[in-house]
């Protein structure tokens, strides 16, 4: 019995390790590759072990091969800024593992990610292969640490943790904000004394041992050695130029996300070379916003910022991302620039291997029935780490349970 038991594992074992060992060839498609080769026609992509191994080759060998019969083939997008996998059920607390009170800047919350949450599924019919999850923490200005998921929905779907550090500025219900970036300076100014006097004492006396530093200590010295990335959230303009002073100031690896008025100090965010991540539907005025608007994408990259987008809202609503990207086509981002905001920019934004169809790149890989742009247009095939996924969700099995005809009641099939 244990020998038949053994043989089964065995067997298992090697069937998933042949599904993950397939290459495969995509040929006659129309591959945007979001980089400086721009959009090739009638091309080839072949993927390998999870990764692009050639584009366009002189010979094609490969375990199976995919006709895409001329149709557009695009990197997998990328979510950020959401909280997917940590919130299932938004008005259910106990579904709910993205803040905590107690969370600082050593918070994070990758441990409670569901990968089998049902808006992973939704979300990929969206062609999202990948997201950046962002905790909302707690009373802290550091709300955590953001972490990398591709959106298989395996269980090893944790591409990275402590991807980045998050905090949040501007306006508040109680206090002044002024206090937030003071003691963001203070904090980072005793930082760099300390790290210093380490490296004079260490220098001094060679044998003594250097004091280990506690980790939320190592998280800002991380920052300052520009080792990962600092993702502020601030809207007012004053914010965001008092952001870019201490990215100059201290040498960080900056990130503004939300930026509602960045479009009043674009020219200083792009000489500053800060990439901003925006939800492009976005367009109602605040206090600590009056100038955004449904062109501020426009805006932004006119100036030569770098724009990543993100959704408007929360886990349920990333599907959405392709058409927000169209909103800010319809308001004058072209179509090669809206593409790079919903992949290569977001890559770039958190040092993530991903986001173009290149040699070497992760293989993630979604082909489109027609422009993933348009309102009518679907995922038809998507690949994540060069392996199909499918795009059937939960609300695909409510659909098909609510209209199969049955000689029971509606609703009731067996």
């Amino acid at each position: 019995m244990k020998l038949f038991k053994s043989s089964l594992i065995a067997l298992a074992l090697a069937s998933a390790s042949s599904v993950y060992a397939e290459s495969i060839a995509i040929t006659n498609a129309t591959v945007h590759t979001v980089t400086e080769q721009g959009t090739l026609t009638n091309a080839t992509v072949v993927m390998d072990n999870g990764v692009i191994t050639a584009i366009n080759p002189k010979t094609v060998t490969a375990d199976s091969t995919i006709d895409a019969q001329g149709k557009i083939l695009t990197p997998g997008l990328i979510g950020s800024m959401n909280t997917l996998g940590l919130v299932e059920v938004s008005a259910v607390s106990r579904t709910r593992d993205a803040s905590d009170k107690k969370a600082d800047i050593t918070f994070d919350a990758s441990t409670a990610f569901n990968p089998k949450s049902a808006a992973i599924a939704y979300s990929r019919k969206g062609g999202i292969t990948s997201n950046i999850v962002t905790p909302r923490g707690g009373e802290s200005m550091f709300k955590g640490q953001a972490f990398i998921a591709d959106l298989s929905g395996e269980f090893d779907s944790i591409v990275e943790t402590n991807s980045a550090v998050l905090l949040n500025v501007g306006s508040k219900s109680k206090g002044s904000r002024a206090l937030a970036l003071q003691n963001l300076r203070n904090k980072l100014e005793d930082a760099k004394s300390a790290l210093a006097k380490a490296k004079s004492e260490a220098k001094a006396d060679k044998k003594k041992d250097a004091k280990e530093p506690k980790r939320d200590e190592k998280i800002i010295n991380a920052l300052l050695a520009g080792e990962k990335p600092l993702i502020a959230k601030a809207d007012r303009a004053t914010d965001i130029l008092a952001l870019i002073k201490l990215k100059q100031d201290f040498g960080l690896d900056l990130v503004i996300a939300d930026a509602g008025d960045a479009v009043s100090v674009a020219k200083q965010i792009a000489e500053a070379k800060v990439p901003v991540i925006i939800a492009t539907i976005d367009n109602l005025p605040s206090f600590d916003a009056l100038h955004q608007s449904l062109k501020s994408a426009t805006v932004l990259m006119d100036a030569g910022v770098t724009v990543a987008f993100k959704v408007n809202g929360d886990t349920h609503n990333l599907y959405q991302l392709r058409y927000d990207a169209g909103v800010a086509i319809a308001n004058g981002v072209s179509k090669e620039q809206a593409l790079a905001a919903v992949t290569a920019n977001v890559a770039d934004a958190f040092n993530y291997d991903a986001g173009r169809i290149a040699v070497g790149k992760k293989a993630d890989l979604v082909l489109w029935s027609a422009d993933p742009f348009e309102l009518s247009s679907r995922v038809e095939k998507m690949w994540i780490d060069g392996v199909e996924h499918d795009t059937q969700s939960r609300q695909d099995a409510l659909r098909d349970r609510y209209i199969t005809e049955s000689d029971m009641p509606r609703a009731y099939t067996k």
